[in-house]
């Protein structure tokens, strides 16, 4: 995240700013170590909370007085007028999106208090939350009563309410889909300031427009989520591939095998190499084959896949709650860009255990100087394609940006209503770009724009948390925007919530 300032940034200032600017931008993995103990007793206070309140069931009880809050706030924006479109209150810089919504500084927010898991239903096979509740939250308390969720996208701050209102993936989506078809009930709070409860059974309109629109349609204020048993391990193998053929032709394999795999994913270290994993879980495991990866002294969890490049083939067993998380410690590999020197046996050894620096501690201390750095030197963008388009799409991709690690995660997409509608049950594979780009002349505006252009001739889809640069047109183009348009009338959302696009267009973020 830090490369070579320009000429001309470097010149910018005087004085002690110019210093200052030139130690963030030049060493700004000192104030990254500064904030590594704040990181750690943040989540502590954020785990001791959730704990807490779990263990003395006292959330359910007050779930219903925190959304009664939430339904108070709208109607006074209703009262007052309603002279500006209304949007959560949450500080930008708490979300993992590396963007500031803009769109907040003039908006009518609202407060929105709901970080609890609610209720584990064992018969039903559900556990209800509140749409702040992190993925770290959910396996802390799910793993050790032997539940987990059929999927879990693994960076452990990722909150169940944007993995609805935006999307998540992960290596058993290729049989369970995206989060949302993981959810089997949304709890909402209405522009007229009443609360519903959402299935496909009781109003299916609404059940398949609320994922994706970015809370454009009403407030999400708690959700409902399958579970599954959870077993101690996964049992992870390696397999090597040597070019992008054999890379598509080993996933294409390993998701269509009849005794099927829970966990599907590749690595691409070039074009021509990658390391494709399968995993199932398991109750116990070969001696000598336990990896706890989630130990704060093992190397990054991508660079020990690198190394089964040079290795070859392995199989290991992975402690359940260390896979589900296993990219989290290592933020991918952005983390190299913060910390270069992370994964040095030393640094792990002394100082891993307080890895990784929060983003949200990262935004917050972002100068200007910096973010513009940033914005010019940098990509994260995650664009879903049909799987038969894997080849070409990594070859576009190294073509323009040419930076690896790449992540393929294979996933089904369900013919159903709703912003991501397809002809018939497709395959698509989320392919992740995060890093430096190395080709020259990278532009941020016109590589995107030309990476939009690509992924929608592919009849592909475009994550949103990232920059998106489309026209409008072109936007509604990409989604179909039939049942959303339909909710929106029904809903009278038109003044109480602005549209998708103007949330997640380029302009409407900093």
């Amino acid at each position: 995240m830090v490369t070579k300032p320009t000429q001309r940034e470097e010149g910018s200032g005087g004085g002690l700013d110019a210093l200052l600017e030139h130690v963030l931008i030049h060493y700004r993995w000192v104030f990254v170590i500064l904030l590594l103990p704040v990181s750690v007793v943040y989540d502590a206070l954020l785990f001791a909370r959730s704990w807490l309140v779990f263990q003395l069931s006292s959330a359910p009880h007050k779930h219903a007085s925190k959304v009664a809050a939430v339904a108070e706030q709208v109607r006074r924006w209703r009262a007052e007028g309603g002279r500006e479109p209304m949007c959560t209150a949450r500080p930008g810089w708490q979300t993992m999106s590396f963007r500031h919504a803009k769109y907040k500084k003039t908006m009518f927010t609202v407060n929105l208090n709901l970080v609890d898991i609610l209720e584990l239903d064992a018969e039903k096979r559900t556990v209800r939350v509140e749409p702040l509740v992190t993925m770290g939250q959910l396996t802390a308390m799910l793993d050790p009563l032997g539940w987990t969720l059929p999927f879990v996208p693994e960076l452990d701050d990722l909150t169940v309410g944007g993995l609805v209102m935006g999307t998540g993936v992960e290596t058993s989506s290729h049989k369970y889909g995206l989060f949302q078809h993981i959810c089997v009930a949304y709890e909402l709070a209405l522009a007229d300031g009443s609360i519903v409860q959402v299935t496909k059974e009781s109003d299916p309109d609404l059940f398949y427009a609320v994922p994706w629109s970015y809370g454009t349609l009403g407030f999400l204020t708690a959700v409902e989520i399958q579970i599954v048993p959870a077993l101690r391990f996964v049992k992870l193998q390696y397999e090597p591939v040597r070019s992008l053929d054999e890379a598509a032709s080993v996933i294409k394999r390993q998701i269509g095998l009849p005794e099927g795999n829970e966990f599907v994913e590749a690595l691409m270290f070039s074009k021509d190499e990658g390391v494709v994993m399968t995993g199932n879980m398991v109750s116990c495991a070969d001696r000598g084959k336990l990896n706890e990866i989630g130990r704060s002294y093992k190397p990054w969890f991508f660079e020990h896949v690198r190394s089964f490049l040079t290795t070859g083939p392995a199989v290991e067993y992975i402690p359940l709650r260390d896979y589900q998380h296993r990219h989290s410690r290592s933020l991918f590999w952005e983390i190299k860009e913060i910390i270069p020197f992370g994964n040095n046996p030393v640094f792990r050894y002394l100082f891993g255990w307080m890895t990784p620096p929060k983003v949200s501690l990262l935004k917050l201390t972002q100068t200007k100087a910096v973010k513009t750095l940033y914005e010019n030197n940098h990509i994260i963008q995650d664009m879903l394609v049909p799987i038969d388009t894997l080849k070409d799409a990594v070859l576009f991709f190294d073509k323009e940006v040419e930076v690896y690690p790449l992540w393929l995660c294979p996933f089904r997409l369900p013919s159903e209503p709703g912003m991501l509608r397809v002809p018939a049950d497709a395959m698509y594979i989320d392919i992740g770009v995060y890093g430096v780009p190395k080709r020259p002349g990278f532009d941020p505006k016109q590589t995107t724009r030309r990476i939009e252009a690509f992924v929608a001739k592919a009849k592909g889809f475009q994550m949103l948390y990232a920059d998106t640069y489309t026209t409008k047109e072109e936007f509604r183009s990409m989604f179909d925007h039939t049942l959303y348009d339909k909710m929106r009338a029904r809903l009278k959302c038109d003044r109480a919530f602005p549209e998708v696009y103007d949330k997640v267009c380029r302009k409407a973020r900093e």
